[in-house]
């Protein structure tokens, strides 16, 4: 058994988060699938064996089961050493763009991304427009910060980079974002933390296949 099993699919940028820390860091992992869709996380079992709160990902480590990406993300960095801060003040900073992320850009994006493909009732156009306009604020914040710089924090990769890529690889036919021919500076960050070892396209990192969007 791996040292390292995390819980989810490949649908999920957060635990895609976690899957590119770890193929990234060199880490001895491996995915084990959660199908939300089927109910998996709904299910009282799973919930009082993984996480009560029914959400992956879930990052189990020996007896200790890990829950939300940004926390893990940060035990990851403490623990190992591995995309870590350089100096207090870079910690400091690094926590500042994970609390962002889950807040706002992760928020937002993953939303809207679920309403538009995946969920099963046709979406409200207000919604859809409500949240491209939140998305498009947040995307020129860090469009704007990577103007004059590689990385979110400091002159390497950290875990912020990897918190604020999650959902920035999967298809404009599910997000309804070309951010290529939008966000240069988020693209050329984007391919820059793809470059890193380990690296895999979502759906060939994590379990579950291709999915077709319902729309």
């Amino acid at each position: 058994m791996a040292t390292y099993r995390l819980h989810g699919f490949g649908r999920s940028g957060n635990t895609y988060k976690v899957a590119m820390y770890l193929a990234a860091a060199g880490l001895d992992w491996e995915p084990v699938f959660v199908s939300v869709a089927a109910g998996d996380t709904r299910d009282p079992a799973w919930r009082a064996t993984y996480n009560p709160m029914g959400e992956i990902p879930v990052l189990e480590i020996g007896a200790r089961k890990l829950t939300q990406s940004g926390a893990i993300l940060m035990e990851l960095a403490d623990s190992t050493g591995h995309f870590a801060a350089a100096t207090p003040e870079d910690k400091s900073e690094i926590l500042r763009w994970i609390l962002w992320d889950n807040h706002k850009f992760t928020n937002h994006f993953a939303a809207r991304r679920f309403i538009k493909a995946f969920a099963p009732q046709e979406p409200q156009p207000q919604v859809l427009e409500w949240l491209k306009v939140h998305i498009d604020q947040n995307l020129a914040v860090l469009e704007q910060h990577l103007a004059t710089r590689a990385y979110v924090v400091g002159s390497k990769p950290t875990i912020a980079d990897f918190s604020l890529a999650g959902y920035m690889y999967y298809p404009t036919a599910e997000t309804g974002f070309d951010l290529a021919a939008t966000n240069p500076n988020i693209t050329a960050w984007a391919a820059r933390i793809a470059k890193l070892p380990g690296w895999k396209h979502p759906y060939e990192m994590l379990p579950g296949g291709i999915p077709k969007p319902l729309r």
